[in-house]
């Protein structure tokens, strides 16, 4: 782990919304971890396509959570991963 992030900057989830306001994060390669913590059954878009939506914790704040849709690809391969999987 100590490699992988080797000069990266880890953000949580729970400090994002407050990151991307005072910090341009295109220019810092960063890292960050959630469980998700509730997902949404897979829905169909007006295209015909199915995606999925999560919700994603850190558990250190349960009041911000961050949604994140899942589309094409990422959606056919995740959508039967499990809730409470990091």
């Amino acid at each position: 782990m100590d490699r992988k992030m080797a000069n990266r900057k880890l953000i949580r989830l729970s400090q994002l919304r407050n990151k991307l306001a005072t910090e341009n994060l295109e220019e810092i390669d960063w890292v960050t971890f959630g469980v998700i913590v509730k997902k949404v059954t897979p829905q169909s878009a007006n295209n015909g396509r199915t995606f999925s939506i999560w919700r994603l914790n850190d558990l250190r704040d349960l009041s911000e959570c961050v949604s994140l849709f899942l589309f094409g690809e990422v959606h056919k391969e995740h959508w039967k991963t499990d809730q409470g999987t990091v």
